[in-house]
């Protein structure tokens, strides 16, 4: 599903030139769980960023369900991104003026979705993370964890391929952060969801198919 070969990731200043992520080689097989490890610094969110198509390698290939995505212009990259991939950050971006169902439905406008559809899908993904009762509530009337839930229904009521989770349990308690993996663990046991997590907590790692650690860019065992 995810394929990286000798990713490079470059920024370049005027007067520096830092090397993010250096000759990445990476395989994510459909329906797995993995997560990625390292440091503050490490590449870990840019590698995320390139993987959901909202940074572009400075060399090597970047295939997708088999399309090398790398070479998309900007409109199809788009494109690609808003029908196969679905994202969670540790801060929730939600907008608050708006209603749990309108902002999760907010996704789906781009695609030209008609209403009931788009109504239908927003109420599934709700209650898929248990929040079916909340859906005329403003953020500002939820809890942290209940807002994460929000932001993970929004990620996958467009039924995305893969799911790319940055820190998803780092602004919740230790309680809330186990509900939150209880549920991507859900989406990828019983829907076969494709999903990479960055993470610093061991304990979160470990309950993934499998860990990546990375160090100064690099890819280490």
């Amino acid at each position: 599903m995810i394929d990286l070969h000798e990713v490079r990731k470059v920024y370049q200043t005027d007067k520096l030139l830092t090397l993010a992520l250096d000759e990445i080689e990476l395989k994510v097989a459909q329906g797995e769980f993995v997560s990625v490890m390292g440091p503050s610094g490490c590449g870990k969110s840019t590698l995320l960023n390139i993987v959901g198509l909202l940074d572009m390698p400075s060399g090597g290939e970047l295939r997708l369900g088999g399309e090398e995505v790398g070479k998309f212009n900007d409109t199809r990259r788009a494109r690609f991104r808003n029908n196969w991939i679905g994202f969670v950050f540790q801060q929730f971006h939600l907008i608050r003026d708006l209603s749990v169902i309108d902002n999760v439905e907010i996704p789906l406008l781009y695609r030209g979705i008609g209403r009931a559809e788009r109504k239908r899908r927003c109420r599934q993904a709700l209650e898929q993370v248990g929040l079916e009762s909340r859906i005329h509530h403003k953020p500002t009337q939820l809890s942290g964890g209940q807002q994460q839930r929000v932001a993970i229904a929004r990620a996958i009521a467009g039924e995305p391929k893969i799911l790319l989770a940055d820190e998803p349990t780092g602004n919740l308690d230790s309680t809330m952060g186990e509900e939150i993996m209880g549920i991507l663990g859900k989406l990828n046991s019983e829907q076969g969801t494709t999903i990479v997590m960055v993470t610093h907590d061991n304990h979160l790692a470990e309950q993934t198919n499998r860990v990546v650690h990375l160090f100064d860019g690099r890819q280490v065992k």
